[in-house]
């Protein structure tokens, strides 16, 4: 008999693509199963690997060596084959496939309630809402002030997306953090959203958010006027996190983050913007406000104060 609680279900994946086993790694943990391991079919032969094994992810050529080795494991299911996972950063596709693979699961393992499951579940490290600040010029004092009247013990996690040059940027974290009990750091790795700590997007960098809480440092670089993009950054997140998303646009010029706020709106994600009387440059949150969508505008100190008492309740 399967077990009913999701932690449960000890799922062992196989693939031979990298990529495959981050987005197979990504979806299973992401709907709270038991991922004992992820790895190739070479690699496997090397792991030690219980016997009550409850599913099995095959995404390798299924040949007699595997099959024997799998046999040697007592599983209730097993899905052999899947399509092959788009990149992260295809947003709608890599979505669009995790969906597909949630509900074959769910049919597999007969529980229809995971295909419902949170998008992302971290253990020890508990976050309710994951919130986006953008911002350019007039930024770092802005978001100071922010951050200044902002409790670190809330249960969220931040992201910035600050335009900067490559020598300034190094010194946001310095500046953000003094005189509050902030964390931030620049993000230079692939790394996990933290409770009480402000990530900071690279210049060059693209990077991507996942359904795990993971932000991914990427190889490629940022194909676009603005970097890092806020644009590219927002409709990640919003697609991933939907209605745990805020989005908050700080002092700035240009419209950098109001290309996809369709989509943001469609996943019923939250964006507050500075007030533009308030900002050093105006431009950039005033373009968020003329989409007509921002459910909050505010000082950078309203805005701090209007997020506590949000999560708050």
């Amino acid at each position: 008999m399967m077990p009913r609680n999701p932690e449960d279900i000890k799922v062992v994946a196989v693939a031979e693509s990298q990529q495959q086993r981050l987005a197979l790694s990504d979806t299973i943990k992401s709907i709270g199963l038991n991922l004992v391991e992820c790895v190739s079919s070479q690699a496997l032969v090397h792991q030690k690997i219980p016997n009550n094994i409850d599913l099995w992810l095959v995404d390798s050529q299924y040949d007699e060596g595997l099959s024997r080795l799998i046999g040697q494991h007592a599983s209730d299911a097993m899905l052999v084959g899947f399509s092959e996972a788009p990149y992260l950063n295809e947003t709608q596709m890599y979505h669009r496939w995790q969906r597909k693979l949630k509900k074959r699961l769910a049919k597999i393992l007969d529980m229809p309630n995971i295909y419902d499951a949170k998008r992302y579940q971290i253990k020890d490290n508990h976050w309710d809402y994951v919130v986006v600040l953008g911002a350019s010029m007039g930024g770092p004092v802005a978001i100071k002030a922010f951050l200044d009247n902002l409790s670190p013990n809330l249960p969220i996690c931040i992201l910035l997306a600050h335009h900067f040059s490559p020598e300034m940027v190094q010194t946001l974290p310095r500046v953000l953090t003094r005189h509050n009990d902030w964390r931030c750091q620049l993000i230079t790795t692939t790394q996990s959203l933290q409770v009480g700590k402000v990530l900071i997007a690279p210049i060059h960098q693209i990077i991507i958010c996942d359904s795990n809480g993971r932000v991914i440092l990427s190889r490629e670089q940022w194909q676009c006027g603005y970097n890092p993009s806020i644009n590219d950054i927002l409709k990640n997140a919003s697609d991933v996190y939907a209605d745990q998303l805020i989005g908050i646009i700080f002092s700035g010029m240009g419209d950098d983050g109001c290309k996809y706020i369709d989509d943001i709106k469609a996943n019923n994600s939250q964006i507050w913007v500075q007030d533009p009387n308030s900002s050093a440059s105006p431009s950039q949150p005033q373009a968020m406000i003329d989409t007509g969508y921002p459910q909050f505008v505010g000082t950078p100190i309203e805005l701090a104060k209007k997020l506590n008492e949000f999560v708050h309740g």
